[in-house]
């Protein structure tokens, strides 16, 4: 079946869903559906490990009835099916309390004739193929070096989602997207100690994929270069985190200005609307409508139209990130973020990447692994184990192993001195390389 025919045949079966749901006495409802399916090939030491098929279904109905709300899933898409899971979101809804912020968003939000932001393409893989670009980047990792002296294997994954919400406003929208991937980790020893590092590709369009031979070989650098590591002293030094480490930085803020954190009072970052969070070199614009990234979407997930607006301009909080419930507690409108964000794009405050930033300092700390969940986002409060390497000199001196870096986030944002132009475009944060002026570390005495 091509991609509109299964949208159309799951929009038929959210409008079924709503049906049943309005003759049970719902005043209002939703329904979310999805159609998954994918392939994932693992090779492992030059042999196939494993292969795997999902094919995944799921509705999803939730129910309004006189201020009381009833959620209730299922993967069963017959008309018994739903039937059933009408009826569970329905008598669940008896016996929760009334909210007076609870029920659909706001009619005139709905996405009208949403854009289409190319996100699906289809992959043809067969099984014998992912093998093939699998063993590749194995093989290419595996022989990048002689240090390199074992294998967690490489895998290559392909997967299609069809995904449709409707409610009983009368909106109804639905498209496919698609998720491609390549991963490759090994191990590499030397005088008895061993390092394990990986590398990976994620694209929604296979043809934007890293090369199979070039990801194995960046997959084994890296796990090469963490040989040798010597501790360091505590100290407080400027700290580098490469674009796959900054993007953390940035979730930990989007929590903070989430709504539900805002309306319980918990985070750090309580009634910060139009405050200065970050130094004014920063911007982070929101922009849902890039074709073809991975955070892309025409709406939320409770079909409100999104459009780009800038979240942060030169370091002020322009706007929380609401969905329609947490907008009603806080007195405000949704900011179309039903579901989280949508493509973060933190602009580059200088023309270099992280080598860049590195150059120059004197001394400091690459961070290339993180560890634990040390994070407070109600305090601000970070603390986190981590891996990398010795700055000195604006270049690197040798890798680092067990030290934990240590402050407050509201400090580390406002400690922000460079952002590069290197941005990882691998998930919904758009982001280069970050550097802080200073956090604390502590590593040997």
């Amino acid at each position: 079946m091509d991609p509109d025919s299964k949208i159309t045949s799951l929009t038929q079966i959210a409008e079924t869903a709503l049906v049943v749901a309005r003759n049970g006495g719902a005043d209002q409802a939703e329904v979310a559906l999805s159609a998954d399916d994918g392939l994932s090939v693992t090779v492992r030491l030059g042999e196939l490990e494993s292969v795997e098929h999902h094919r995944d279904r799921g509705l999803a109905v939730t129910v309004y009835r006189g201020g009381r709300k009833g959620t209730a899933s299922s993967a069963d898409l017959s008309a018994a099916g739903i039937e059933a899971v009408v009826g569970r979101a329905l008598s669940i809804a008896t016996f929760t309390e009334i909210d007076p912020h609870a029920g659909l968003a706001p009619a005139e939000r709905m996405a009208v004739n949403p854009p289409d932001l190319e996100l699906a393409f289809p992959w043809p893989l067969s099984v014998d193929e992912a093998e093939s670009v699998a063993r590749e980047a194995e093989a290419s990792a595996r022989g990048f070096d002689s240090r390199i002296s074992n294998s967690d294997g490489a895998t290559v994954a392909s997967g299609t989602a069809m995904k449709v919400y409707a409610n009983s406003h009368g909106f109804s929208g639905g498209y496919p997207v698609t998720s491609h991937s390549m991963s490759c980790a090994v191990v590499a020893a030397e005088n008895g100690a061993m390092e394990r590092d990986y590398w990976y590709s994620v694209a929604r369009d296979p043809a934007r994929l890293m090369p199979a031979e070039a990801l194995g070989r960046r997959a084994a650098e890296r796990a090469v270069r963490r040989l040798n590591g010597k501790p360091v002293m505590s100290q407080t030094v400027p700290v580098v985190f490469p674009p796959e480490m900054a993007r953390g930085l940035i979730g930990h803020f989007v929590a903070a200005i989430a709504g539900g954190a805002q309306y319980r009072k918990a985070t750090f970052l309580l009634d910060a609307l139009g405050e200065q969070v970050f130094p004014s070199i920063v911007s982070i614009q929101e922009d849902p409508w890039i074709c073809g990234a991975m955070g892309s979407a025409p709406f939320d997930n409770e079909g409100v139209a999104t459009a780009p607006r800038a979240l942060v301009e030169n370091g002020i909080l322009n706007g929380y990130v609401l969905s329609s419930y947490s907008a009603r507690r806080l007195g405000m409108e949704s900011t179309g973020n039903a579901g989280g964000t949508h493509n973060l794009v933190v602009a580059a405050t200088v023309d270099s990447d992280v080598d860049g930033l590195c150059a120059d300092l004197e001394r400091g700390f690459l961070v290339t692994e993180l560890m634990g969940q040390g994070v407070n986002t109600v305090t601000g409060d970070y603390s986190r184990g981590a891996a990398g390497f010795w700055i000195e000199a604006g270049k690197i001196a040798h890798p680092v192993n067990e030290v934990t870096i240590a402050g407050n986030l509201r400090d580390m944002f406002a400690a922000i001195d460079a952002i590069g132009n290197d941005v990882d475009t691998r998930s919904s944060v758009h982001i280069g390389s970050v550097r802080l002026g200073a956090m604390t570390i502590a590593g040997a005495g």
